[in-house]
């Protein structure tokens, strides 16, 4: 007789269901941060950016596509495992949270020298979270790099505004 995964054995409700929470936590830290930098773009375009700074309109694409890729990558994680004790669903609810904060302290407070802290210690979440996620499903891991490259990306681009602007 052939064992059965316990992963085969779920219904695919609840595959569907677990997806669209994934699904709905990114659009909500993505709803918010938006709302909190959409008063503040017209200031940031006042800022001085350093040369290598992408245009404005690049940053919503690019993280449309970052959430999509978190989300799947988050949902796959928890189909190998799903319990909120899951400690891959643990790190990745704490970088979600700190990615969330980075919006309000760089744009809405424009405490940028804060969000710099924030987004270094997401730099920091966001790998542990790959390698939590690397133990439990590889594609899922994967999926997030293009994650972690952006912040890094943006990262240096904190760092340059910030100090361009002190």
């Amino acid at each position: 007789m052939t064992a059965i995964s316990p992963k085969a054995q779920q219904p695919s409700s609840l595959h569907l269901a677990a997806f669209l929470v994934s699904l709905v936590l990114v659009i909500v830290v993505a709803t918010l941060g938006g709302l909190a930098s959409a008063d503040a773009a017209a200031d940031y375009g006042e800022l001085a950016q350093p040369s290598w700074a992408p245009p404005s309109y690049l940053f919503g694409p690019v993280w449309s596509a970052l959430y999509l890729l978190m989300a799947v990558a988050a949902w796959l994680v928890w189909r190998t495992d799903p319990r909120w004790s899951n400690p891959a669903i643990i790190v990745y609810g704490v970088q979600l949270v700190l990615n969330l904060l980075w919006s309000p302290l760089f744009f809405g407070l424009g405490w940028r020298g804060l969000a710099l802290v924030d987004i270094l210690i997401l730099d920091v979440a966001v790998a542990v979270t790959i390698a939590a996620f690397w133990k439990a499903h590889r594609a899922a891991a994967v999926l997030l790099l293009p994650y972690l490259g952006w912040i890094l990306f943006a990262t240096a681009l904190n760092y340059a505004v910030w100090s361009l602007n002190s």
